[in-house]
């Protein structure tokens, strides 16, 4: 797998309280640091904020988010509460 870089979407592989962050959650990595190890600046949009949280994130902290982040199930159910909706 590669290494996630700048505006690659990453998920959460734990919980970070103190930032009421928890795991799972998605983010974009707006930056890489690079010394003394690998961390990545991550910015997630908490559901339920108005505003954007940014962590600084130890590589084993995120995993690699490819491929579309909703599943198709998810927006077929969506569609279907739209239209039944109108």
């Amino acid at each position: 797998m590669r290494q996630p870089t700048i505006d690659d979407f990453v998920r959460l592989t734990q919980d970070i309280p103190e930032l009421a962050l928890v795991r799972g959650e998605v983010g974009v990595i707006r930056s890489t640091w690079f010394a003394p190890t690998i961390a990545y600046e991550v910015e997630f949009h908490p559901v339920g904020l108005e505003h954007q949280t940014r962590a600084l994130l130890l590589a084993e902290q995120v995993t690699l988010e490819e491929g579309p982040l909703l599943s198709a199930e998810v927006v077929v159910e969506e569609s279907t509460t739209l239209i039944g909706s109108r």
